[in-house]
């Protein structure tokens, strides 16, 4: 990549993936940006499951009933948890981690996607959350923020268009 600016403005959710396997330096090297996160404090309550196992990635693609099911067919999925006990802003702590570990995917020439767990739910009785929890062995203090899906991608998606972005959202000085 030639700029920041220019991973930003290519950075696109992808949620295809070619069957190509993921290059164990590469997933070092995800991992490694992951654990160099700022969080509040400096207390890392982030915690990385890495998963490569197809058969846990397929059940881990029906953790809810829409928009996760393509996690299946991805390569690596992190799971992205945090311990909160250790901060009150787990949420935000480890919501920077997963943006950090999407945009070093991109860096690498790898898609990814945001999976959504937190607040979602699997059926009516049970969590998302309650449902990877028990699949992973995950501990009780744990919540589980989002999977990001990884792979070289089998779709093209444009980048931004800086024309078409909301200008209007932007404000100067006082609302």
């Amino acid at each position: 990549m030639n700029s920041f600016f220019e991973l930003i403005k290519t950075r696109r959710s992808i949620r295809k993936y070619s069957a190509e396997k993921i290059e164990p330096e590469k997933i070092s090297q995800i991992t490694k940006a992951a654990l160099m996160s700022p969080s509040s404090k400096r207390s890392n309550p982030w915690e990385f499951i890495v998963v490569q196992d197809a058969q846990m990635l397929e059940k881990l693609a029906n953790c809810k009933p829409n928009s996760s099911q393509f996690l299946a067919h991805a390569p690596l999925g992190i799971v992205v948890i945090a311990d909160t006990t250790k901060s009150d802003i787990w949420i935000e702590d480890a919501s920077i981690a997963s943006i950090i570990i999407q945009l070093q995917a991109h860096d690498l020439g790898l898609g990814s996607c945001w999976i959504q767990v937190y607040n979602r739910k699997k059926n009516e009785q049970t969590p998302a959350e309650d449902y990877i929890k028990d699949l992973l062995q995950i501990p009780e203090r744990y919540s589980v923020l989002c999977i990001i899906s990884i792979g070289y991608p089998n779709e093209v998606r444009k980048p931004h268009e800086e024309e078409k972005l909301q200008y209007e959202k932007i404000h100067n000085e006082k609302f």
